[in-house]
């Protein structure tokens, strides 16, 4: 029987600037990607969000992304690899204290955004993320979106590889994901969102826009936490999955 983790990102709130329902997604979800303060987040906001993961045996994960609060770490930014691997270091390193302080440790690291997007494409940039991280705790699991170059990477490592896929999100022929510019590059629709994990996890493969299929391992679905469904979205995918015999449970 098909296994898959269920991720979310969250933590994405900043000072009294809230953001998305990590409450109610920490209820349906099996792993949280927390904001460690670059593109979102604060300490306050990391240690609440981590506590509510604690509480309802929900896996942590570092969510790094470029340090840009404007652009909610979605604007593509071109730093030096030492830079870029200290700027992961930092906030795997915040994310791995505040996750200790309310009882909780690291499990796994998932890059965000314009940085993730990058490094999609960009093994040797994805290699330079997930060492640094690695260096700061060597037991992460790389959450890596499947069959890109974040993949290639995490697995040119010693380390354990978390095949990802995206519920809300529209896929391209080479598997990195639509831009969010374009019309259809996110999905609102929780019928939909559902209908095709169930599909995808059927087939074992992603299934781009043109009806492509690149088939993959799938270990984790991502449901984004910023959009005003994202909680519709995921109580329509774990309910879809698990009525078509999935089960839905942690790394």
């Amino acid at each position: 029987m098909p296994k898959v983790d269920l991720n979310s990102d969250m933590g994405e709130a900043f000072g009294p600037w809230p953001m998305g329902d990590d409450t109610a997604l920490l209820r349906v979800v099996t792993s949280a990607n927390v904001a460690c303060g670059f593109h979102a987040g604060d300490p306050d906001v990391m240690a609440r969000t981590m506590r509510m993961a604690v509480e309802n045996g929900v896996g942590i994960g570092a969510h790094p992304g470029f340090p840009d609060l404007q652009g909610f770490g979605r604007r593509k930014m071109e730093v030096p690899h030492e830079t870029l691997a200290n700027m992961v270091r930092y906030q795997v390193g915040a994310a791995a204290a505040m996750a200790a302080s309310v009882g909780g440790r690291l499990r796994h690291l998932k890059l965000h955004g314009a940085l993730a997007n990058m490094a999609a494409e960009d093994a040797g940039m994805a290699r330079v993320c997930y060492e640094a991280a690695l260096g700061v705790q060597p037991d992460l699991v790389v959450m890596a979106l499947a069959a890109t170059e974040q993949e290639r990477a995490a697995k040119s490592l010693p380390c354990a590889v978390a095949h990802e896929i995206f519920a809300d999100r529209a896929y391209e022929d080479d598997a990195t994901l639509v831009d969010r510019r374009r019309p259809g590059a996110v999905i609102h629709d929780p019928a939909r969102a559902a209908a095709r994990m169930v599909e995808m996890v059927r087939a074992g493969a992603i299934i781009a826009e043109s009806g492509k299929r690149i088939p993959t391992r799938i270990d984790t679905i991502c449901l984004h936490g910023d959009t005003p469904e994202a909680v519709a979205i995921a109580r329509a995918v774990r309910a879809a999955l698990e009525g078509a015999g999935v089960t839905v449970a942690g790394l």
